[in-house]
């Protein structure tokens, strides 16, 4: 049995999980929030962006499943004698992915789906030494001698991936209509979802699913000979990075986000709900915050971390536990030093809720402070924090590609799409160009990007209640032209709110 092993972000990753569920219990047991999800599930971009956020989702917990495997017994060792395990820590995503090139190193560049190296060297044959293009090591190996086959050999991979994929897809579609069939039966099912007449927008979840299915058997498909994308300076594979990277992004957008909570929600409302002094304190205190250039101070308390961490390397077994806690660490810093934002919106909120009859008749009523802050305050400005944190998420993501080009993000040893780009910079100028490192960080951003603003913008328009509009009914849905009710995003009452938190 492999040592398991639970790093600091693994932990955090799989809490948050937990965290999520139980959100979607408490949801489920509250008409109003029920009611404001309701509206996310039905904006079409939203729920298709959902899905690819699954999908990236699934990739990062399978990525944070780390162990160290068993190093097989020595010839001479005794019997008994205890396991000794590897230095180096795995995942299950490289468990799953061991079987294909993704995790087989070349020496250097080499193209997408290409079979010899991009880059000449001397050759010794048996004749006198000669510049050409070595063969890969792994990267169509299979074909030997064969080069005439490799455009056979690709197509023939290609459709074998695609027709597993499209399987997947299928069965993906059975199960939906068996989900559906359960009210309509099998008939009315296929008819409701072929002609897009359900309450959340199913077809169009499954076609997403589908064209992700597509690309997943199609890379599972080549990648079993070639690398589908290249190779980088060292060799590695570029996918193999990239994949290893949507782990890094979703805990900078994730933990950076709860890092930022608990300060913003004590201060931001105690500063609305006590004014005065206390207010002035707090005024003070993220007004003096902001006006520090944030990439010099974050760059600062990355660099005082990374002193501690260097001296200090016994506590740190592996380099994949040292690199962790300076991913966590960064997470931390990024959050107690960005949460001045959420606080203004907070204590904007707050001034405005403290002067509600429902506060005013506690405070008449002797309710304490902190429970009036914790009842009435807190559940009222709930929707502000959702929308914030969904808000910030694509802006964090994009933040540590800038602190890792500039050298003040990740540990160099763990991937990161920052980390790929920095190592892309130089590569555009080569001749010829060295192009897929860089254009592979930019499209898996921007899909995740774009995902999670997509999924953003439906949860502001859904919880934020300055956004309702007016919208013409559906015939038989209410009279045409009928606004769509505004229902409370939490607790007891739901007052107008300013929430545009802008992303860094």
């Amino acid at each position: 049995m492999p040592m398991f092993i639970l790093l600091w972000t693994d932990a955090a990753l799989f809490l948050l999980l937990a965290g999520v569920l139980c959100y979607a219990w408490r949801v489920r047991r509250s008409p109003n929030l029920r009611a404001s999800w309701a509206r996310v599930a039905r904006d079409v971009p939203a729920m298709c962006a959902a899905v690819v956020l699954a999908a990236f989702a699934s990739v990062a917990l399978l990525d944070s499943i780390h162990y160290r495997p068993v190093l097989p017994p020595a010839a001479d060792a005794p019997a008994g004698a205890p396991r000794a395990y590897a230095p180096i820590v795995k995942s299950a995503l490289d468990a799953v992915l061991e079987y294909t090139t993704l995790q087989r190193a070349e020496k250097t560049y080499s193209a997408p789906l290409a079979t010899r190296q991009f880059t000449k060297e001397t050759l010794q044959g048996d004749g006198p030494p000669v510049r050409d293009f070595p063969r890969l090591r792994f990267g169509g190996a299979h074909l030997g001698d064969d080069q005439d086959g490799w455009a056979r050999d690709v197509s023939m991979r290609l459709a074998c991936g695609l027709a597993g994929g499209a399987a997947l897809a299928l069965a993906g579609g059975l199960v939906l209509l068996a989900g559906l069939s359960r009210r309509d039966g099998w008939r009315g099912a296929w008819t409701r979802l072929r002609t897009g007449d359900t309450a959340m927008p199913w077809r169009a979840m499954w076609l997403t699913f589908a064209i992700l299915c597509l690309l997943a058997g199609a890379v599972a498909g080549l990648s079993s000979g070639y690398h589908v994308l290249g190779t980088d300076r060292t060799g590695n594979d570029v996918l193999w990075q990239a994949l290893k990277s949507i782990r890094t992004a979703l805990i900078i957008g994730s933990l950076t986000t709860l890092a930022m909570l608990p300060p913003a929600l004590v201060f931001g409302i105690a500063a609305g709900y006590f004014k005065g002094r206390v207010d002035d304190v707090i005024q003070y205190i993220y007004t003096t915050l902001t006006s520090i250039p944030g990439v010099l101070l974050v760059a600062a308390c990355v660099l005082m971390m990374q002193v501690y961490i260097d001296n200090n390397p016994g506590q740190f077994p592996t380099s994949a536990e040292r690199a962790d806690l300076r991913l966590f660490l960064l997470c931390a810093i990024l959050g107690l030093t960005g949460w001045a934002g959420l606080c203004r919106l907070l204590r904007a909120e707050a001034l405005k809720l403290r002067e509600l009859e429902y506060v005013q008749a506690a405070r008449a009523f002797g309710v304490s402070h902190t429970r009036i802050m914790l009842r009435h305050l807190l559940p009222n400005v709930m929707h502000i924090v959702l929308i914030t944190a969904v808000l910030e998420f694509s802006g964090l993501v994009l933040y540590e590609a800038v602190l890792s080009y500039l050298g003040i993000g990740v540990d160099p040893t763990m991937n990161s799409f920052g980390s790929m780009i920095d190592m892309a910079r130089l590569e555009m100028s080569r001749d010829p160009m060295i192009w897929w490192n860089l254009l592979t960080a930019f499209v898996f951003m921007v899909a995740l990007v774009l995902s999670a603003n997509l999924f953003a913008d439906a949860v502001r328009d859904a919880f934020d209640p300055r956004s309702r509009r007016f919208r013409a009914g559906r015939p038989g849905r209410g009279l045409p032209g009928a606004p769509v009710a505004a229902l409370p995003a939490q607790g007891v009452t739901a007052p107008a709110s300013a929430a545009t938190g802008a992303p860094r």
